[in-house]
């Protein structure tokens, strides 16, 4: 079966329909206690290229059922109302749709960032990697 529609248009669509930010655009709202960086990669991406200081880690296959409140896997932090979820992956391709599906889930403090973590990385902006995310995540524990 021929494909219909493919994927750069699928992302064409999203963000014709989600908010995006620049990588400045977030790094200037870095220390914003309302935004919430959301790392969509798979593990083993953040293992080898490491992530953003702070950044809660949600991948993208699971993302769906953490954010709803009904689902058994639900994680708390994306309960938040009072927050703005920033998605981020390599390229923002997956970001765009994954903003999309959770916009589609009625969720209206959602975004992502623009190059994704690949072009946080050109712009020089601060990474840790995962080892480091962790510890400093079971410090404030």
């Amino acid at each position: 079966m021929p494909i219909t529609k493919g994927f750069r248009q699928l992302v064409d669509e999203a963000n014709a329909q989600i908010t995006t930010y620049t990588v400045a655009q977030v790094l200037a709202r870095l220390q914003d206690p309302t935004v919430q960086l959301v790392d969509i990669r798979d593990m083993r991406e953040l293992e080898r290229e490491g992530t953003i200081d702070g950044a809660v880690l949600a991948p993208r296959g699971m993302l769906e059922f953490w954010v709803d409140p009904a689902s058994p896997y639900f994680k708390p932090v994306f309960g938040d109302e009072g927050k703005e979820f920033i998605l981020f992956c390599a390229a923002s391709w997956r970001s765009a749709l994954a903003a999309k599906a959770l916009q589609d889930m009625g969720m209206t403090n959602v975004a992502h960032m623009d190059g994704g973590f690949a072009q946080w990385v050109k712009d020089g902006a601060p990474t840790l990697t995962l080892e480091e995310q962790k510890a400093k995540r079971h410090a404030k524990a």
